[in-house]
């Protein structure tokens, strides 16, 4: 019996051809990000004092993604001592050695680099990344982490009309070796010397309060437009109320799940917790 090779045709090839592009076109996406974490100097609450920035940033850069991306992070250390990112939230499935945390990642030496490699799986909302060893939280390093729906998945209210990512915390301006050095002791912090939201102090309402010139953040609103805030706690110890005057707080989502929306005329945050209002 005499077998006769395959025959494709041009049109076969060409399904099949268009077949294998379509594969390699439908998976995952890869996004890529180069940060170094290093000592900046501000005045958050008019004293000049050292806080941990990314990039030259004080809160960091926002990871901006989508669900199902695969992101990459290169971390430079630049600090004078060893770091560890850890992303808030993030479920790290088959992946969990990049979740920065002692005892699944060694911490990364000063002066050398780590890449972190991970996909957001199957999930949406917001969340924060922040050092998570040597209480450098108390000095910053964080940033927001928002995971945005693919195209196909619809979100459960109205696109807003824009996008703004608070961070709302205690602040100290004792530097975080210092807080470090009283919690080991077992000397209790005590009250904070005030509160950040977005790196910056409060607003200088009179000269008095102003007398050291520091400055303070705004945020550009129009009437009559919707806007969501992921409101995060990025501090260390403090319950902080969160409220905007004249205005009612639409709970839409908190860490990765849409809730029951529901209206409130303020929150309690507490440490570690985020939550998205319209």
């Amino acid at each position: 019996m005499r077998c006769s090779p395959p025959h494709f045709s041009c049109t076969s090839l060409v399904i099949w051809f268009l077949s294998v592009v379509t594969l390699c076109l439908a998976a995952d996406p890869y996004v890529f990000f180069d940060w170094t974490v290093s000592y900046l100097t501000a005045s958050p609450l008019g004293t000049r004092q050292q806080v941990i920035g990314i990039n030259g940033q004080f809160p960091g850069p926002i990871l901006n993604v989508t669900t199902n991306w695969n992101v990459v992070v290169n971390v430079k250390n630049n600090l004078d001592e060893p770091l560890l990112l850890t992303w808030n939230g993030i479920q790290h499935r088959k992946n969990s050695w990049q979740d920065g945390v002692l005892g699944t990642n060694c911490p990364i030496p000063s002066g050398w680099n780590w890449t972190y490699e991970f996909q957001v799986k199957d999930q949406i909302g917001s969340f924060f990344y922040f050092p998570s060893t040597n209480f450098q939280r108390a000095a910053g390093g964080y940033g927001g982490i928002i995971i945005n729906n693919r195209d196909i998945i619809p979100v459960p209210f109205l696109l807003p009309d824009g996008d703004v990512t608070l961070f709302i915390s205690d602040w100290f301006t004792k530097s975080h070796k210092k807080l470090r050095k009283d919690v080991e002791s077992k000397i209790d912090f005590g009250v904070p010397d005030g509160i950040l939201i977005n790196g910056f102090g409060p607003f200088p309402y009179s000269s008095e309060l102003a007398s050291g010139g520091f400055p303070y953040g705004t945020i550009n609103v129009e009437p009559g437009r919707t806007y969501r805030f992921r409101v995060h706690n990025s501090g260390i110890a403090t319950t902080l109320n969160f409220r905007i005057q004249n205005h009612n707080l639409l709970l839409v989502e908190t860490e990765g799940s849409y809730t029951v929306q529901q209206n409130y005329t303020n929150m309690d945050i507490h440490v570690g917790q985020s939550f998205s209002f319209l």
